[in-house]
């Protein structure tokens, strides 16, 4: 199974965190299939690579909870949606 997580970079006491789809069995910082985005919580800066994002979510990844909250303040689920409704119509 595949998780959107966070992956911690940077130093002591100046974390940066990549947002990386990885297999649920890896290590926190192991080898990630994909990197979709990256969030800092000290410049309080994110950036996400949303068509990513949503390729993995429609095959069935799961987000962690702080991904997740991310991802939703960048509007992802919205974009989401939108796809579901127009590939139905």
């Amino acid at each position: 199974m595949v998780k959107l997580r966070l992956k911690r970079c940077g130093r002591k006491q100046r974390a940066i965190y990549r947002i990386v789809a990885i297999d649920v069995r890896s290590r926190r910082e192991g080898k990630a299939f994909w990197k979709v985005g990256f969030y800092d919580p000290v410049k309080n800066q994110t950036y996400l690579n949303i068509p990513i994002i949503l390729y993995f979510l429609e095959k069935g990844a799961q987000p962690t909870g702080t991904v997740h909250d991310i991802s939703k303040k960048a509007g992802v689920f919205m974009n989401l949606r939108l796809n579901h409704q127009s590939k139905f119509n």
